[in-house]
């Protein structure tokens, strides 16, 4: 079997299921930065393409990346492409309020070439305005059919229990949060309260964002071990423990073909009970409550 069915027949196996039923694969592709320089423009549509054509069809944007830059890239990448992606973008806070939250919707939609999103959430938490009010907002989108489903984003336990207070705040379908090996915080409550709900979160920068993460990945004998083990790459070893169970999907970025390959390829790797107890020597799952991670 070639490489990249290999990697389509793991990614479409390895999947997590949204409250409604649907399922995504535990890997798609995130698209922070991107759009910021023309000149790699095309390199970056070539990339979101060939996730697409492995099976990462989730693409993560939001109308902050890039001042909506990011967005107009996967516009052009999705070019008669559209109904292969599931396509997750994020509002402002201070756009997420009723009065504001159609029109910043609309607006991605243009950038995105599209008449609707699969999913569409709160990029965090703001300081004015209302919980209410947004899941107002976001419900009229849905209700219009300018987004599929809704979620949240950089939400924190309390947060995620007063949401589910609120009028239809349990038609929450996601919370997007900051998840890897370097940031495991979530692990004390947030994550098995999610579980608890059957309500999947996403990852973003589950490799983390360069620098001292991947220095240390790349530099740790324990993952360097499981990596040989599994003749594969440390970063890939990271990638595959953040989608270990069929509760997380990591968008990582990658903006060339075969860091591309290399994110999708993750989802071939089984890890087994002795890695992942050898991975929570190194990188310890953590003993106490601690401050939501957020970049």
């Amino acid at each position: 079997m070639e490489r990249s069915e290999r990697i389509r027949n793991a990614l479409h196996n390895r999947t997590v299921p949204l409250p409604d039923g649907t399922l995504l694969p535990s890997i798609g592709q995130g698209t922070w930065k991107m759009g910021e320089h023309p000149d790699k423009k095309a390199d970056e549509i070539k990339a979101l393409q060939i996730g697409l054509d492995l099976g990462m069809n989730v693409i993560d944007t939001a109308e902050m990346y890039g001042d909506g830059q990011s967005e107009r890239v996967i516009g052009e990448a999705l070019h008669q492409r559209r109904d292969e992606a599931f396509l997750v973008s994020k509002v402002y806070p201070h756009n997420a309020g009723s009065g504001n939250i159609r029109t910043a919707c609309e607006n991605s939609l243009r950038r995105l070439r599209t008449d609707y999103l699969d999913m569409y959430l709160l990029h965090w938490r703001g300081f004015s305005g209302s919980l209410e009010d947004t899941v107002e907002g976001l419900e009229a989108l849905r209700e219009e059919g300018k987004i599929s489903r809704w979620g949240v984003s950089n939400f924190d336990t309390p947060d995620m229990k007063e949401l589910l207070e609120i009028k239809n705040g349990s038609h929450c379908a996601t919370n997007q949060v900051l998840y890897h090996l370097g940031s495991r915080g979530i692990d004390y409550d947030l994550r098995p309260w999610h579980r608890e709900q059957q309500m999947p979160m996403m990852a973003y920068s589950p490799l983390g964002q360069g620098g001292s993460l991947i220095s240390q990945l790349t530099n740790n004998l324990t993952i360097k071990e499981i990596a040989e083990k599994h003749e594969a790459k440390p970063l890939q070893i990271a990638l595959a423990w953040t989608i270990r169970t069929n509760d997380v999907i990591a968008i990582p970025k990658g903006t060339s073909p075969t860091h591309v390959i290399e994110n999708a390829e993750a989802a071939t790797i089984e890890l087994s009970a002795a890695d992942l107890e050898k991975i929570d020597e190194v990188f310890p799952k953590p003993e106490q409550k601690m401050p939501l991670d957020i970049i």
